[in-house]
């Protein structure tokens, strides 16, 4: 990864603290992080794996 990366809060995070954070790579995917544990390092999806969860989100499936 190079240059700096844009974290976002996850619109449905909850207010005690406990924050979804993603970053966004282009073609390359998506970065996704919990606030809390950041030392644990982000989960790394492909951008066509991050569309098929939203997918599956927008759907109610999950």
């Amino acid at each position: 990864m190079s240059g700096k990366l844009l974290w976002r809060k996850s619109s449905f995070s909850s207010g005690s603290g406990n924050r979804v954070e993603f970053a966004e790579r282009g073609s390359a995917g998506v970065l996704v992080r919990g606030t809390r544990h950041r030392e644990s390092g982000p989960l790394d999806f492909t951008a066509s794996a991050w569309s098929e969860f939203l997918a599956e989100i927008k759907a109610g499936r999950l």
